[in-house]
């Protein structure tokens, strides 16, 4: 079976690693990336570098467990706290509120997002009725959800990816970016009080705790032998760093604009219409439909992962159980997007919890990548603890930082 899977070409053996591009690429990393790119030009790119090294060691380490266990990050830590039921009890429940009500409220602008950009490519005002594209969206990902088809859903959402960095990418590209200075913004860091919760935004849209669940129940479905890790490896490799130059194309594209009144993707879109033409307008609204689309359909199914692995189903994308979550999520995002209503309060509520849980879940990974009982030869080197506890205080900074300023905000 290794040799087979060993044999196939690359492309073969490629899949979760883009749909975490899909689920960290959304509408909210669009927007964050955009007003980096207008207030500050190309100044935050290493901010970028830096997420998408820590997520790089994060994802491998959630991908390291998925194939090693075949299990579910949620699994194994149920499985591995079995014999502590208040600290299984306290933190499965606070996973289980952070991503699934986390994902819920941030469902609502991931439909959103990829309505704006319809909306901007085709050049329809919301004020006109707009908001069935908010359904429309829905639909399409309630379908390619339902069909239960992981092949199906794998090679919808690589496609939606390779016409999101397709889409950005060639935009940032019509804005002739000054290479001299990019490269600055890339290799000097600049940190201020000015910038410091753009740089904490940044890191927040990238860095996403609920894509470390998602990853190891995919791997865990893709692969199944050991023998397959140097497959996943570059699979995460590859699809990180995609997500990273997409991101990075983003913030070039806003800093070529030098004026207020740019406030998301469908803004940015129709300020460089007159600057360098139709075709930057049309990318950079196929880019952010597509963002919407891919986040709207991994969202959902992130939430169902994890509750699976809370609830022991079965590994059944079709598990009436695994449906009812994902479908409870993606209603809750087109009721929300399609009303008009703004859903602010739950999305501080989730920025607080996912403050809270990132901390928690990284830590709770390195501990379960030290396990031998869990991962055998497999387990962390050293060198994997020293990057994984660099990570683990800027995520802590980072929780502290998001619970005060959610706070401030009330």
């Amino acid at each position: 079976m290794t040799d087979v899977v060993s044999s196939r070409p690359w492309y073969k053996n490629s899949g979760p690693g883009a749909l975490v591009a899909a689920a960290f690429i959304g509408p909210g990393t669009v927007t964050v990336c955009t007003l980096a790119g207008v207030e500050f030009g190309y100044d935050l790119l290493w901010v970028m570098l830096l997420s998408v090294f820590a997520t790089m060691v994060l994802q491998e380490m959630s991908a390291r467990i998925g194939i090693v266990t075949g299990l579910g990050l949620t699994q194994v830590i149920r499985d591995k706290l079995q014999a502590q039921p208040i600290a299984r009890f306290a933190v499965l429940t606070l996973i289980l509120a952070a991503i699934v009500v986390g994902n819920a409220a941030y469902e609502a602008g991931n439909i959103s997002g990829g309505r704006l950009g319809l909306e901007t490519l085709l050049g329809i005002s919301s004020s006109n009725g707009s908001r069935w594209l908010s359904l429309l969206i829905g639909i399409i990902a309630f379908v390619l959800l339902f069909l239960g088809n992981y092949r199906i859903l794998e090679r919808a959402l690589v496609s939606m990816v390779i016409l999101m960095s397709l889409a950005f990418v060639l935009a940032a590209l019509l804005t002739r970016p000054d290479l001299g200075a990019l490269l600055q913004g890339l290799l000097i860091p600049s940190l201020s009080d000015a910038n410091l919760l753009t740089i904490v935004g940044l890191i927040g849209t990238t860095v996403v705790p609920y894509n470390l669940f998602l990853h190891a129940s995919l791997v865990s479905e893709k692969w199944h032998h050991a023998d397959d890790l140097p497959h996943a490896r570059r699979d995460t490799f590859v699809a990180v760093i995609i997500g990273g130059v997409v991101s990075m194309a983003i913030i070039v594209c806003a800093a070529a604009i030098n004026t207020a009144g740019i406030n998301n993707a469908a803004d940015l879109a129709l300020g460089l219409e007159p600057l360098f033409g139709s075709f930057a307008r049309t990318f950079l609204s196929l880019g952010l439909f597509a963002a919407g689309i891919t986040s709207a359909i991994t969202a959902p199914l992130a939430a169902a992962y994890v509750v699976r692995g809370c609830m022991g189903w079965p590994a059944d994308l079709k598990h009436a159980g695994f449906r009812l979550v994902w479908i409870s999520i993606l209603a809750i995002g087109i009721t929300f997007s399609s009303l008009g209503i703004n859903p602010i309060d739950i999305i501080r509520f989730a920025q607080v919890a996912n403050g809270l849980t990132l901390p928690v879940v990284v830590a709770i990974l390195l501990w379960i990548m030290n396990s031998q009982a869990v991962l055998g030869k497999h387990s962390n080197a050293p060198w994997h603890n020293v990057l994984g506890g660099f990570i683990l205080a800027i995520t802590v900074a980072l929780g502290l930082r998001a619970i005060i300023l959610v706070a401030a905000s009330l």
